[in-house]
């Protein structure tokens, strides 16, 4: 996992692109309790979205999840091959398993957001 990866408390992960855009997905521990992933149901390019709102839904066997902005902006791309595949959020949730990329609105709302470490040590205190 990237150490430089940004977490919500909801489980959602952001890689800043470095570019005014970030990428998103749902970590690790999320699809491991998720379980086996049937369907994502993926945002429209273009759609605003507003950090704490719903913006994807992942259905696993067990359970549909609403998947959370941890940032607000617009959609500039979204995953398609998840479309066919969505087990890569199984398989890879921080590499083919990303959900979209969106350009940033505020840059400043990042500092708000868990690091990799301080995630991790929340995950394993559950």
């Amino acid at each position: 996992m990237d150490m430089t990866l940004k977490f919500t408390e909801s489980h959602e992960w952001v890689k800043d692109n470095g570019d005014g855009t970030v990428t998103l997905g749902i970590s690790e521990h999320a699809q491991e309790m998720l379980g086996d992933v049937v369907f994502v149901d993926l945002p429209e390019v273009e759609d605003e979205i507003e950090a704490g709102e719903s913006f994807s839904l992942v259905e696993s066997v067990k359970a549909a999840s609403d998947i959370y902005a941890p940032i607000t902006g617009e959609i500039v791309e979204i995953n398609e091959e998840l479309e066919d595949s969505p087990e890569l959020i199984n398989e890879e949730p921080y590499e083919g398993g990303w959900i979209a990329k969106v350009k940033l609105a505020d840059a400043s709302e990042l500092d708000n957001l868990k690091s990799a470490e301080d995630y991790l040590a929340s995950v394993e205190e559950d």
